[in-house]
């Protein structure tokens, strides 16, 4: 009897003891369970609420990524700005028509942007340096096309001798050799060591490393350049009233020298060709109205740039075809219509003659 007592009494125990465990366990777990809550609470919070601290800053970090690599950014816009005009535009001092006038952007020039606003665009062309109305302005991609199409490459040769190869190797055989005084025809750029040129009517190679390459666009001119300019050739006009068969000449050898720096290797209808592109900007109203104003002005031909023109001008070593061409261009002759621009053939639409391609 004694033993069933002490037997029920343990059994109680046990009973009382799983009764306070189990309690003691739904309290932890309704403790952890609020401490989960919690947590979460303010982890959600910290998420959509702007005002709290790095969890919301690394939550707006991971989207910004995921967007970015989502949408990449394009190519930041280039800076090139080109005149869309047939003739030629003004360029005010602010940006409103009834600003003051502070030069000219003729037809195929080209500038950097510095401002844009409320339809207008400062820019720097040359030295001239104003606001133009974007409803005349080319940006973006259309103004690189332009670009591409009415630059020119200058070419500056920076040692004394400059050999011409067959390949681009320092190992092919050298076919000519240039000076500082003698033009490059780039085709293209190889590699970062050679680039292909025009010699001789063959596709040859030169070092890059000894030569200096500039893409040149056509410049605007500032107020007091055309005042400069236009005094210059009314007292040509004068000249040539007192003497106008010297000065006349002066015209002919020019166009001539042109000629024979630009086309000396073509045929005579590849001269002619050139010398008519000459007299179709003199009769433009888009370009300076004389011989010399066209060859010499701004970006127009590399021979001129480069100062070989007035080095053969001077010399006075120019073949009597050049003459020739020069001639019946200014006669009124022409085999290109009126197209005003050339270059090698191959990298323009346009009428073929001999090497070059004329538009």
């Amino acid at each position: 009897m004694a033993r069933s007592r002490s037997v029920l009494i343990l059994f109680a125990g046990l009973i009382l003891c799983l009764g306070l465990w189990g309690a003691c366990r739904q309290d932890a777990e309704a403790h952890n369970k609020k401490e989960y809550l919690d947590s979460l609470s303010v982890g959600i919070s910290q998420i959509i609420d702007p005002t709290t601290g790095t969890a919301n800053e690394r939550a707006v970090q991971e989207l910004t990524e995921l967007s970015e690599s989502r949408n990449p950014q394009t190519e930041e816009e280039s800076d090139l700005v080109m005149v869309d005009v047939q003739v030629a535009m003004n360029v005010r001092a602010e940006a409103t028509e009834e600003s003051d006038k502070v030069g000219v952007l003729y037809k195929d020039c080209g500038g950097r942007i510095l401002e844009r606003k409320d339809g207008w665009t400062r820019l720097k062309s040359g030295d001239l340096i104003g606001w133009a109305s974007d409803e005349y302005l080319l940006f973006g991609e259309e103004a690189e096309s332009m670009a591409d199409d009415v630059g020119n490459l200058i070419v500056t040769i920076e040692t004394e001798i400059l050999r011409v190869r067959t390949d681009p190797s320092t190992d092919a055989e050298v076919v000519g050799l240039l000076t500082g005084d003698d033009e490059l025809e780039i085709i293209e750029f190889i590699d970062d060591d050679w680039i292909s040129v025009d010699y001789e009517g063959e596709t040859r190679y030169v070092s890059s490393e000894y030569v200096d390459v500039n893409f040149h666009i056509d410049e605007g001119e500032t107020l007091a350049a055309i005042k400069k300019r236009e005094e210059e050739e009314r007292q040509a006009k004068l000249t040539a009233n007192r003497g106008a068969v010297i000065v006349g000449g002066d015209d002919l050898r020019l166009l001539a020298a042109l000629i024979y720096c630009e086309a000396g290797s073509e045929t005579s209808n590849g001269k002619l060709a050139v010398g008519a592109v000459v007299m179709n900007r003199v009769r433009s109203g888009a370009y300076p109205n004389t011989i010399s104003g066209v060859i010499f002005a701004s970006g127009q031909f590399t021979p001129a740039l480069n100062g070989k023109v007035a080095r053969v001008y001077t010399n006075g070593n120019i073949p009597e075809s050049c003459y020739e061409a020069a001639q019946a261009a200014i006669n009124g002759e022409t085999n290109v219509g009126g197209a005003t621009h050339f270059r090698r053939a191959g990298n323009h639409d346009g009428l073929l003659i001999d090497n070059q391609v004329f538009w």
